[in-house]
Formats: C-alpha cells, structure tokens, sequence
C-alpha cells in the first residue's frame, strides 16, 4: 500500500520543497506601521514605534527641555535682529538656507548662483535648471507670509487638482484628492499634539512628511519648507521678523533620518541653535560692511551710491545688469560707481574677468 501512496513515493528532480514561509528569505516581510509608501520591499527600515506618535515627540521634548530653551532662544534672537533690519537682510538669510537645504538634499546650487537666478531669471545651458527652479519655489515660499493650513497647503505647494500634468517635475507626485488624502493623513498626526512646542512641531512635521510619502524623491525640499514655515507659525503673527525656522545652514544634522525620535529631536533643536547664530552672524558682517560703506561713499553724490549699498546688502552676488535694474541706473553709472566701491576695498570682484564681471561685498 505504501507504493501507491504518493507520500511514500520517491522524491523527483521536479518536486518542490515543503518549505515553511518563514524560511522563505528572500519574500520581503509584510510592511510595517513605520514603513512609507515608497519605501523599498528589501530597505532595511529600522523600528521606530514613536515615530508618528505625539507622544513619543512629547516625551523627547520634555527630556530635551534645555537644548528647545537653547534653539528657542537663539531663534528668537534672529527674529528679533530682522525686525530691526532692512528687508533686504531677510533675503541674504533666506537665500542662505535654501542654498544649504538644497546642497544637503540632492540639489547642489550655491546661493550666489540662486541669488542672480532669482534677480535675472538666468539659468543658462545647464542639466539642473529644474534644481534652480525647485530653489525658486523655495525662495519664495519662505519669503511670502501665507498662512499654512489645511485648505492653503496644496496650494501653497502647487499640487491641486489638475486634468494634465505636463511638467516633468510633477509627475511622479502626488495631486488633487491622491495629495488630498495623503495631507490629511499629515494634518492628523497634528491633531494629537496641540501641546507640542512649535519648534517640536516642525520637526515631527519634517518626518511625518517623508513617512506620508507627500513627494517625490526629488523634492523632499518641499517638506523642509513646510517644516520650516510651521515652526514660525506662532511668531509670525507678528510684522517683519525671519517668519520660518531655519535648520539647514548649520549643516545637514537636522534633516536626517536615522536614529529614534530623541535623536531626530536632538539634532533638530541643535541645527537650529547653531543656523540661528550664523545668521546672526551674517547679519553682524552685513551691518559693519553697511556702515563702512556708507561712510566710504558720503562724498559720491547721486541716488545711485546708497542703492547699489542697499542691493550689494540684499543679494550676496551681483552684477552689473542686475543692479542697473535694481537701482534704474544707467549701465555706465552702476559701472562707474563699482570701480569706484572696489577700489575703496567695499566690494571684490569673483571672476576675474574684464566682461561679466560679478561683485560681492568684502567684510
């Protein structure tokens, strides 16, 4: 009986294993609640429980009380400089941070090259056009004061509803009610932590935005910015100041994704700290070089000699059709007055070229 019972058979070359699933190495695990969309079956993702939970964020705030007192600190330092400056200071700062948001997330553009790309809309014969008009974007939105809520958001980042999306930088992120969906799914991790300090927020908002998957590959730029825009959300209330949290010009520590919801913390309120007190001292380099150049230029006569300090203050890099339309001076007046500011010591010239010739200020 044994030979025609097929259990007893002789095995074949062609019979398959009697393998359990759980010896199957190479089937990817079920996906966890850690796990984002557009995560990879085989990427390593380490647990972490906490990480969308506001409780876990408020545990960190609570242990990490004297780097948030630090950060908001020297937030509010900064803050409180820009309300006393020129506007144009403000746009030093902002060019400054999305510079170095963009070279820590995979757009390499320097903020000289995005400073004469916001004035003249130049990007030349270049493969990262696309890099410099995701900055643009950047630039602007930190620049501009609208509110950041539930019905502004997708405007505020370009993704409502639309028939035909023909931009390749759009394509492959989420619109309409696929954003939609995806937002408030977003907005719900706030819901539960009213209590949470705004700086607390923006970073548990920099990490439930990459987990909910609201961009491309590409684009996590977007989530800096709106991360960035939420921690101000109390002190912009006011008139002037910075009106966004910057994190980014200390380095990449902030925006990194490893470790568990203390360390993300940590590093978040310790980039912030330390990008606060390089814009202070931005904004210190700017005053002297500001009142120096006043005094080195009192004997020039014209409306030409303070616009040009005004703008030299304002862009880190100029040149001279930028400021001819920034100051509707003639060319050969903006280029007179430069010889005479670069030969004073106010300004140095970075190409080195007799033609297109590009100034910044010497502090």
């Amino acid at each position: 009986m044994q030979e025609d019972n097929p259990e007893y058979a002789p095995r074949s070359i062609f019979d398959r294993e009697q393998t359990e699933e759980d010896d199957l190495w190479f089937v990817p695990p079920p996906p966890d609640g850690d796990s984002a969309p557009t995560d990879l079956p085989w990427k390593a993702v380490q647990p972490s429980d906490d990480l969308l939970r506001p409780s876990g964020w408020a545990r960190a705030q609570s242990a990490l009380a004297m780097e948030l007192a630090g950060a908001a600190m020297a937030y509010g330092a900064l803050d409180e400089r820009l309300r006393q400056a020129p506007e144009g200071w403000r746009m030093r700062i902002i060019l400054m941070e999305v510079a170095d948001l963009g070279w820590h997330l995979g757009d390499r553009i320097g903020a000289d090259r995005l400073a004469l790309y916001m004035a003249t809309r130049l990007s030349g014969a270049s493969d990262d056009a696309q890099a410099l008009a995701r900055a643009a974007w950047a630039v602007r939105r930190l620049e501009g004061r609208m509110e950041l809520n539930r019905r502004t958001l997708a405007g505020f980042i370009g993704r409502e509803r639309s028939e035909q999306t023909e931009h390749p930088d759009l394509i492959m992120r989420p619109t309409g009610d696929d954003f939609g969906s995806l937002a408030a799914d977003w907005f719900a991790v706030f819901d539960d932590a009213p209590d949470l300090h705004p700086l607390t927020r923006s970073a548990l908002a920099w990490h439930a935005w990459r987990r909910h998957a609201l961009s491309g590959d590409e684009a996590e730029l977007e989530g800096a910015v709106v991360a960035a825009r939420l921690g101000a959300e109390d002190v912009r209330q006011r008139d002037g100041g910075l009106g966004f949290v910057p994190a980014a010009m200390s380095g990449s520590g902030a925006h990194r994704v490893s470790g568990g919801v203390r360390q993300r913390l940590s590093a978040w309120y310790t980039g912030i700290e330390r990008a606060c007190l390089r814009g202070l001292m931005e904004c210190d380099r700017v005053a002297e070089w500001t009142e120096r150049a006043t005094k080195a230029t009192s004997d020039l006569s014209g409306r030409t000699p303070p616009q040009l300090v005004e703008a030299l203050a304002r862009w880190p890099l100029v040149s001279a059709p930028m400021l001819e339309a920034r100051t509707k001076a003639s060319r050969a007046a903006v280029q007179r007055n430069m010889l005479l500011f670069e030969k004073r010591g106010l300004v140095r010239e970075v190409t080195g070229q007799e033609r297109f010739r590009y100034w910044s200020i010497s502090a």
